[in-house]
């Protein structure tokens, strides 16, 4: 990553977060540092003492986003399911139309077979033998009677494979109903709950006075800081030099241009995003589709070691997979973090880590 671009990198997080979190004191990093007149250091920055209370206050939210978080991935993913049912119905739809009038082809044959039938009189071959005055003619007749009777069984045949068809296909799409409601009860429920944690926390948050709300800013500041500066102390970064790929590069380069994009949860962009869904976003475009959610970007995608991680990787978060993130060098993420908040750039150890995904197989 050249000089230019890490200094960009440095000034978009003094910007966003206010204070350095993506280096812990005594850490080297290409980039320079902002100048003190920009931006103050974190020591320098003076801080009111947290009080018990608002420390409580930050949990609780944090909690409170947390479980929006997990239930926006079960909408997210309930979301994807029915659009992949409803297509699947409307195949099996298609194909019933088509069967039905593949059937009723194959019944117009089979009528006229049987009218053909019918105007021979039905009698049988060694009675029309007797009675017919060329018995040449009478036996070609025959052979011909004989393939028709040959046809007739194979247009029977085919009728029922086509019958049994689309009885199977009527199955299949009376499944795939179930399914969709079954999703769609699901992706309510997920809705309702995602509404409810959303209300809750800011209803807490309202109750603060403006300079309590500072401080709470503040708090949730100095934990990330905490959190990225034990995170880079523990030598992690030491051997991180991997190089982006053409695709994570072009991933990154998406992400970035979201950057002071709201967080909307099950947002897809292009105006707002939730985590996941940038992260999608931003590998769609770079030409390698990812799963929607963040729980299945993490089932799915090939796991690497945090130190072999390079831009354009995901750093999944939380035991249970409800955030993702993308690393672009230095030790910065860019994400979409929670409602009220917008796309930014942070410390890739400001949060607890799960794991990193790769999602370009280069």
């Amino acid at each position: 990553m050249g000089t230019g671009r890490r200094t960009l990198i440095a000034t978009a997080v003094t910007v966003v977060c206010a204070i350095s979190v993506l280096a812990a004191p005594g850490t080297a990093f290409a980039a320079p540092t902002p100048t003190p007149t920009a931006t103050p250091s974190p020591a320098a920055s003076p801080t009111p003492a947290p009080s018990k209370d608002l420390e409580a206050v930050r949990l609780k939210l944090d909690g409170l986003y947390h479980d929006a978080a997990v239930a926006t991935d079960a909408y997210n993913a309930a979301e994807e399911k029915t659009k992949k049912q409803s297509a699947e119905i409307v195949a099996l739809a298609k194909k019933i139309v088509a069967g039905q009038a593949r059937l009723d082809g194959l019944k117009d044959r089979a009528g006229a077979a049987a009218r053909s039938q019918y105007r021979t009189g039905g009698l049988p071959d060694a009675a029309r033998l007797m009675l017919s005055d060329n018995p040449g003619e009478f036996l070609d007749g025959a052979g011909r009677v004989i393939e028709g009777q040959r046809a007739t069984r194979g247009l029977i045949e085919e009728m029922t494979r086509t019958q049994q068809d689309l009885k199977q296909y009527a199955a299949d799409a009376s499944t795939q109903w179930a399914r969709l409601e079954t999703d769609r009860k699901a992706r309510a429920t997920a809705k309702k709950k995602i509404t409810t944690q959303i209300a809750a926390a800011e209803k807490l948050e309202s109750r603060l006075e403006k300079r309590d709300k500072e401080r709470l800013a503040e708090l949730e500041r100095q934990a990330a800081y905490k959190a990225q500066t034990a995170w880079l102390d523990s030598g992690v970064l030491k051997d991180v030099n991997g190089k982006a790929t053409a695709e994570g590069k072009a991933a990154v380069a998406y992400a970035t241009a979201q950057l002071g994009k709201p967080y909307v949860w099950g947002a897809e962009g292009p105006d707002s995003y939730d985590c996941s869904g940038l992260t999608s976003q931003a590998w769609a475009a770079a030409g390698d589709p990812v799963p929607r959610t963040s729980q299945e970007q993490w089932k799915q995608l090939r796991h690497v070691d945090v130190r072999d991680m390079r831009p354009g990787d995901l750093i999944i978060y939380f035991d249970d997979a409800s955030h993702v993130a993308m690393y672009i060098g230095d030790g910065a993420i860019i994400h979409a973090p929670r409602p009220g908040r917008t796309v930014t750039i942070a410390g890739a150890g400001s949060m607890p880590i799960l794991g990193v995904v790769r999602p370009d197989a280069n």
